[in-house]
């Protein structure tokens, strides 16, 4: 299996594609401007607390307040609240935890007015990123991600990933941690720790008690609401969660950027820093890979899939759900049961894909074909919980209903991807005539470039144009030709809108109208 990471870069925003075997299963934007990412923590300042949701609402800079629960501080929180009133007004300079006094864990049932104040100061890390008209959720249960282990001040607990099935190993695991672990600190080991040795362990948690304490400088005189510890940017977190030895190739297009992800690769597996290209070519490294046509095709309302079948999804308030429909299948398999199980098997792995790749979280209702063999629905469940079992996000499948529905929570800690597929139609009347209507104002254009003494002049457009402008004999490019003994390359473009187009000069720069 081929497992590669496409990373495409523009002045605003940086893309990230997943391909598992050339298909497109993941597909991340780490946007300049968003400030509020999961793993951020902040020091902010209590707003407001809230006795009837057992909750309060917590002033981190952003338009709307955070929302912090009872259940999401932490049985330490008043430790917490005393290190941060010590550090911020200059008492304490010993970030170290080793010699720091723990307070009582607070009940674990008990109410937020006991434990919380309004204009107290407090530091939250983001668990869920601002979506729709809501804001940050937020947890005062701090936790730093490393690339072996998690960090968690004032805690002296060490857990090893569910993961890691063999007791031998978890029990090697703990043991060198234990070893290593400073005080008053816990650690959670995680799943790609399996095997690794004291060195690799140490490194990383050294990096992170780094980390701490740097965070904990900022904490002296800062201003609130701030930002004390930013996540890695995106690159560096997506390849610290997914990384493994399954990769085989990152392809960058962006020096800069290319020579970051290389170090870091380098740093935390050297074996596969040959693996991370920099990519050089003309063409966009989103249509080089097919990437752009995998999008369009991806995320309509309905996807496509082999042998004629298809899926349906819409988004509801409360739910979002999932059509399962054969399609022009139901005629070649010998028995409906069969075909029902066929179809439901393809189904099954596009909408985990599908789940995967717009993010979709919340409640998710998957109407299957019905099937009456129960051996069959036990299958397809399987089939499910097999294809979704690289997920890296929390999820839970419930078995089909008699109905033949299966039920998905998973969950949503940012907004969904979406991306906008329908094109307004170029013709008022409603019927797409892009290729005539550009056919005159193209021509136009290329026999004002040619006039300027522009030579070796390639076009760049929409496939149907493209496909308009090259098909045929004569076709308009021949036309091109004979007219102004000028052979013009045509490239499609599967991001560009119907009407776009751009030409270029010998060297791939685009020549200004």
């Amino acid at each position: 299996m081929n497992k590669e990471m496409i990373i495409r870069t523009n002045s605003s925003a940086i893309d990230f594609a997943l391909l598992k075997d050339g298909k497109l299963v993941e597909l991340h934007k780490e946007d300049e401007e968003r400030n509020f990412s999961v793993g951020d923590i902040y020091l902010a300042k209590i707003r407001k607390s809230v006795p009837g949701l057992n909750a309060a609402f917590v002033n981190v800079g952003y338009e709307k307040d955070g929302f912090l629960h009872y259940h999401d501080l932490g049985p330490q929180v008043a430790t917490l609240l005393k290190f941060v009133k010590r550090v911020s007004t200059g008492k304490l300079k010993d970030y170290s935890l080793k010699d720091y006094a723990l307070e009582t864990d607070i009940d674990k049932d008990g109410s937020i007015n006991n434990v919380l104040k309004a204009n107290q100061s407090i530091l939250v890390q983001i668990v869920k990123e601002p979506i729709s008209t809501k804001g940050p959720r937020i947890s005062s249960e701090l936790s730093l991600a490393g690339r072996y282990i998690v960090l968690v001040p004032f805690s002296d607990r060490i857990s090893v990933s569910q993961k890691i099935e063999d007791k031998e190993e978890k029990n090697r695991l703990k043991r060198l941690v234990k070893s290593i672990k400073p005080k008053g600190f816990g650690v959670i080991i995680r799943t790609v720790a399996e095997g690794k040795k004291v060195a690799d362990l140490d490194k990383d948690l050294q990096n992170l008690v780094d980390r701490w304490t740097s965070m904990c400088k900022k904490l002296h005189k800062a201003h609130l609401p701030s930002k004390v510890l930013g996540e890695l940017n995106r690159a560096g977190s997506l390849l610290r969660d997914i990384f493994n030895d399954s990769f085989t190739s990152i392809c960058v297009d962006d020096e800069t950027l290319y020579t970051q992800i290389k170090d870091y690769v380098g740093e935390i597996s050297p074996e596969k820093e040959s693996i991370v290209k920099l990519y050089k070519s003309k063409t966009p490294i989103y249509e080089k890979y097919g990437i752009e046509r995998q999008i369009k095709t991806a995320f309509g309302k309905t996807v496509s899939m082999s042998k004629g079948a298809y899926l349906v999804i819409e988004h509801t308030e409360a739910m979002h759900v999932i059509d399962v429909n054969s399609g022009n299948r139901s005629n070649k398999a010998k028995t409906q049961e069969e075909t029902a199980l066929e179809v439901n098997l393809i189904s099954a792995s596009e909408v985990a894909r599908q789940l995967r790749l717009r993010d979709m979280g919340g409640i998710i209702v998957v109407d299957f074909i019905d099937m009456n063999d129960a051996e069959n629905r036990k299958t397809l469940y399987n089939h499910l919980r097999e294809e979704m079992s690289d997920d890296r996000a929390k999820h839970k499948i419930l078995p089909p209903t008699k109905f033949g529905l299966i039920q998905i929570t998973r969950q949503r800690v940012r907004p969904e991807m979406s991306i906008k597929t329908r094109e307004s139609n170029p013709n008022k009347e409603g019927e797409i005539e892009a290729p005539i209507v550009l056919i005159t104002k193209i021509t136009a254009d290329l026999q004002k470039l040619i006039k300027k003494g522009h030579k070796n002049i390639s076009l760049s457009t929409h496939p149907f144009i493209a496909a308009y402008l090259t098909k045929g004999l004569p076709s308009p490019r021949n036309k091109w030709f004979f007219d102004h003994k000028r052979w013009v390359k045509v490239s499609p473009r599967d991001a560009y809108t119907y009407l776009e187009y751009h030409f270029h000069d010998k060297d791939g720069e685009m020549i200004a109208l």
